[in-house]
């Protein structure tokens, strides 16, 4: 007995759906097989079994065969999943795939053929968009990075290795002020490693 998990990846409703599974030792030779039926799995739905096999030997691997696809569910195969890392510079970006919000960069995202648009957001830099297409040859394992533009906010680099991002209302010999989230934090000269200002609008 095996504990299997199935996902209905289509957009329909499978009422019945049958594999044949052979399992095959190193050397490729089939040394066993089972069976497993589903019923009624809505779309995107996962169902948990235990699935019955018979095997002669060690399985190395595993073959799935449809011996029952439905008619209505053929033209609308699983499509293609390309995994790709998405990175940023600077990392810790806000990453959304096609509006979706994705989790933060770097991060591995699986993308389906055709294009995609992605999008960062991160606090003290602008946001941006990346348009990204999907060929129906792409593998997965590759990357792409994109690098967020020049800071919307001045950025304190702390001794710590933390980092504050705001408005810098002051500077002197002792102590820093910086406005975060419309709060100001006085801060000891002596914690900052850094301070980088973004460009300012002259005064009228």
């Amino acid at each position: 007995m095996i504990d299997t998990t199935a996902e209905n990846l289509w957009n329909k409703k499978i009422s019945h759906l049958g594999f044949n599974l052979y399992l095959f030792d190193k050397n490729k030779v089939r040394i066993g097989d089972g069976w497993i039926t589903l019923d009624s799995v809505a779309p995107g739905g996962t169902v948990k079994f235990q699935t019955t096999v018979h095997a002669l030997g060690q399985p190395a691997s595993v073959e799935l065969v449809a011996n029952s696809v439905p008619a209505e569910l053929q033209p609308l195969a699983p499509p293609k999943k390309v995994s790709i890392t998405v990175n940023s510079v600077p990392q810790g970006a806000m990453l959304s795939v096609d509006g979706t919000e994705a989790g933060t960069t770097p991060k591995l995202v699986q993308f389906v053929v055709g294009k995609h648009s992605l999008g960062f957001t991160k606090e003290g830099f602008n946001t941006g968009t990346f348009p990204l297409e999907i060929g129906p040859d792409d593998v997965s394992g590759g990357s792409v990075s994109y690098e967020l533009g020049s800071a919307a906010q001045d950025t304190i680099e702390l001794r710590d290795g933390s980092v504050l991002v705001g408005d810098l209302v002051s500077v002197n010999g002792m102590q820093v002020v910086i406005r975060v989230g419309g709060s100001a934090q006085t801060l000891d000269r002596n914690q900052i490693k850094r301070i980088l200002l973004t460009q300012r609008d002259p005064a009228n």
